[in-house]
C-alpha cells in the first residue's frame, strides 16, 4: 500500500508502509538501534578528542577537528530546522502576518552575524559554555536560508491544491502534514544545501572564540577544523593547513554525494508540475 504525491504519476511512490515483516522489524526496531549506537559512537569519539589543538597535529587529531566541527553544525542544523518550519509557516498564514513579519526578517538576515558575535560570545563566556556560542552563531546564520526557501516554497502551492483542501475540510494540523509539509520537502532540502555551506563557512570564526573575549588567548578556542585551518595559518604550519583543507574538502565531498543528491532526487516527487 502506498500513498502519492496528488500530482505523481502512478508509476513513481512517495512513502511505501512497512507491510513485511522484516520491514516492520526493521522501521520499528533497527533503524531506532542504529540511530543510539550512531550517536554513542559520536560521542565516544567526541570524548576523546583533545579540549585544545595539540601541539603536533597528525591525522586522527583533524578527523576529531572535523568530527567536533561537523557536530557543532549538525547541532545548529538541527535547531534551525526545527525554529525555521513553525515560522515559515507562520509568515505565510495570511497576508497580515507576511506584510509585517518578512520585511522584519529581512531585516534580521541583512544584520552581519559578526556585528554582534562579540556580545554573544560574552554572554555564554559568562555561562563557561563556549560550544553554545558557537552553535548560537551557526544557527543564526543557517536559519535564514532555510527560512526564506520554505517561504518561497509554500507561496507555489498551486491554489487548485489548496480548494481541494477546503472543499475536503483538510485544516489545521492535517492540512500542514498533508499539503504544505511535502509541498516545502524540496525546498527544505535545496535551504539544507545552503545552510549547511553557510555552517562551513562560520565554522572557521566561530570556532576562534579569543579574538572576541577581552584579553583572551588561544588555549580559549574550540578545538575544530576550523579553528586548527585558523592557527595553521598563522603559524605558518603549511602542511597542517593543506591536511586540514583536503580532508575538510572531502568531508563536504562525501556528505553531498552521500547524503544531498540523495535528497535532492527523492525531494523531486514532492514538486507540482
Amino acid at each position: 500500500m502506498a500513498l502519492r504525491h496528488p500530482h505523481q504519476s502512478h508509476h513513481h511512490t512517495v512513502i511505501s508502509y512497512p507491510v513485511s515483516l522484516w520491514q516492520r522489524f526493521y522501521s520499528l526496531a533497527l533503524v531506532p538501534l542504529l540511530v543510539v549506537l550512531l550517536g554513542a559512537a559520536v560521542l565516544k569519539f567526541l570524548a576523546a578528542a583533545p579540549s585544545a589543538a595539540p601541539s603536533t597535529m597528525t591525522w586522527q587529531h583533524l578527523l576529531w577537528a572535523l568530527g567536533a566541527s561537523f557536530w557543532r553544525i549538525a547541532l545548529a542544523y538541527a535547531i534551525s530546522l526545527l525554529v525555521a518550519v513553525p515560522m515559515a509557516l507562520l509568515v505565510t498564514r495570511g497576508r497580515w502576518t507576511e506584510r509585517i513579519l518578512l520585511p522584519f526578517f529581512d531585516v534580521l538576515e541583512s544584520v552581519p552575524i559578526l556585528a554582534f558575535f562579540p556580545v554573544v560570545i560574552l554572554f555564554f563566556v559568562r555561562y563557561d559554555f563556549f560550544d553554545g556560542a558557537a552553535i548560537f552563531v551557526i544557527f543564526i546564520d543557517m536559519m535564514w536560508n532555510l527560512l526564506f526557501t520554505m517561504v518561497g516554497g509554500l507561496k507555489t502551492i498551486p491554489q487548485d491544491i489548496k480548494l481541494v483542501a477546503q472543499v475536503f475540510g483538510i485544516r489545521g494540523i492535517d492540512y500542514v502534514r498533508r499539503v504544505q509539509l511535502p509541498a516545502i520537502t524540496p525546498h527544505i532540502v535545496t535551504g539544507s544545501i545552503l545552510a549547511w555551506g553557510q555552517g562551513w563557512n562560520i565554522i572557521i570564526v566561530a570556532e576562534v572564540l579569543h579574538t572576541y573575549l577581552p584579553h583572551g588567548v588561544p588555549t580559549q578556542d574550540l578545538f575544530g577544523i576550523g579553528s586548527v585551518l585558523v592557527h595553521a595559518s598563522a603559524n605558518g604550519q603549511t602542511g597542517v593547513f593543506m591536511a586540514a583543507v583536503t580532508l575538510l574538502v572531502i568531508g563536504i565531498a562525501a556528505m553531498n554525494i552521500l547524503v544531498w543528491q540523495r535528497l535532492l532526487h527523492y525531494a523531486e516527487r514532492f514538486k507540482f508540475e
